[in-house]
């Protein structure tokens, strides 16, 4: 008698608090102007069946459960519900994310997102294990260790992988054209995430790659364009800027790495039901290359702020977009802290690009569309073809003839060094510096 008493006033106690916290919002909601035609009714039925069904795992689930762990569970599987980026993070758990913005942390290295109940690989992380091990852009993870992924949330997956540096851990990962599971096993390190690197493809022309938009991405993109211009020894003719794999991160970062290029306009603008999640951004600055044409490069596993970037230098014609649609991340996540500690992070918004994409779902569609393969160089043959010169009897140029050097004889000094060759066997690095040579001349 008296343990169905404690139920029924700890059911009581329950359905009073849910009822007291949404009565209020609804009070709240009720003090604004009424944007819609009539406010919901509290969902008393809803309410009843939770507590009903809260009471049954209290008193017939076969091992005790205490009433924080399921009511920490009904809130994770509340935030979970909405969409794969919505999440309930207890302490340990946003201190983890907070050092994931900061570019160092524990673990595999690998962006991570839910499909069907499994783990989709957004991308690997450039210089980590994961990468180094070959996971790729859309790979399910099914297994980690000898425990199945089905039934996980996305936050026990990613605590699972993290770990101890050193210690390691298996992934069973089914790939698209691999008739069975493949298995990877990785070590865990610490991994320390150096966003922008950059160098010289040749004279004139630089490279940068941002593998991660974190809070420091934007003066790490400054130092490197100058590096570029003083490694060039003058302004750059061309830029290739490396977006593939890029999984995103930090909306300002990605806002300052966009206006970095841009003297003027919007880059990006966010619209969301609350009055706080409609934002605009637009380009403060000069353009730091000076108008020297740019290519961009991006895959499927470009997502979020590198969509953005993308989006934004698309649609102000500041760039061209190439390589494979991109992943199709087009909406922000806020992180709220809660009283306890822990902190939700939940959907606020969608993001459009300056011309009113919103690419969420869709992707960015590159502007010259790349297939995914290896260019090698042809192996040098012993065989050289006929030309006009080495013809019997051929006329010349009219132009006075210029002899050969001898052999021990050094080179006429006005002979120009040749510029070093790009090694060919990034194709779309290859693709995007012709483009850019070709860009170049038809600028001059």
């Amino acid at each position: 008698m008296q343990k169905k008493k404690t139920f029924f006033i700890l059911s009581l106690g329950i359905m009073l608090g849910v009822f007291i916290s949404i009565g209020g919002s609804v009070l709240a909601e009720l003090n604004k102007p009424n944007t819609e035609s009539e406010t919901e009714a509290l969902p008393f039925e809803e309410l009843r069946t939770f507590t009903e069904i809260f009471g049954r795992i209290k008193r017939d689930y076969v091992e005790p459960v205490s009433d924080k762990k399921l009511l920490e569970d009904a809130v994770r599987g509340m935030l979970s519900g909405l969409d794969p980026h919505s999440a309930y993070l207890v302490p340990e758990e946003y201190q983890e994310l907070k050092e994931g913005t900061t570019g160092q942390f524990g673990g595999l290295g690998i962006e991570v997102t839910m499909e069907n109940g499994f783990i989709k690989v957004v991308s690997p992380i450039d210089d980590t294990p994961a990468q180094r091990a070959g996971l790729k852009t859309g790979d399910l993870i099914i297994r980690l260790d000898d425990k199945p992924v089905k039934g996980m949330s996305l936050v026990e997956a990613v605590k699972t992988m993290r770990g101890e540096p050193g210690s390691k851990i298996e992934l069973t990962v089914v790939r698209e054209g691999e008739e069975a599971p493949l298995k990877f096993t990785l070590a865990r390190d610490i991994i320390k995430v150096k966003s922008v690197k950059n160098k010289l493809l040749e004279k004139g022309y630089g490279y940068v790659r941002i593998s991660s938009f974190q809070s420091g991405t934007g003066e790490s993109l400054l130092d490197s364009l100058a590096q570029l211009k003083k490694d060039n020894a003058g302004s750059l003719k061309g830029l290739v800027l490396d977006l593939r794999n890029n999984p995103g991160g930090v909306l300002n970062a990605a806002v300052e790495v966009s206006d970095a290029f841009l003297k003027s306009g919007l880059i990006v603008y966010t619209k969301g039901r609350i009055e706080n999640s409609e934002m605009r951004f637009t380009a403060a600055g000069d353009d730091l290359l000076n108008g020297a044409p740019m290519v961009v490069l991006i895959n499927a596993g470009s997502a979020s702020a590198s969509e953005i970037v993308a989006g934004a230098l698309q649609d102000q014609k500041r760039a061209v977009i190439m390589g494979e649609k991109s992943f199709g991340k087009g909406s922000v996540q806020t992180i709220l802290p809660t009283s306890n500690g822990a902190a939700v992070k939940l959907t606020t918004a969608r993001y459009y690009t300056p011309s009113g994409r919103s690419i969420q779902a869709e992707g960015i569609e590159p502007d010259i569309a790349l297939a995914s393969v290896k260019l090698e160089s042809v192996e040098k043959s012993d065989f050289t073809p006929v030309k006009e010169a080495d013809l019997s009897h051929h006329l010349e140029n009219g132009k006075k003839k210029v002899e050969k050097p001898k052999a021990g004889e050094e080179k006429p000094k006005d002979e120009k060094p040749k510029d070093d060759k790009l090694e060919v066997s990034d194709y779309p690095v290859f693709e995007a510096l012709s483009l850019l040579k070709g860009l170049a001349i038809m600028k001059h």
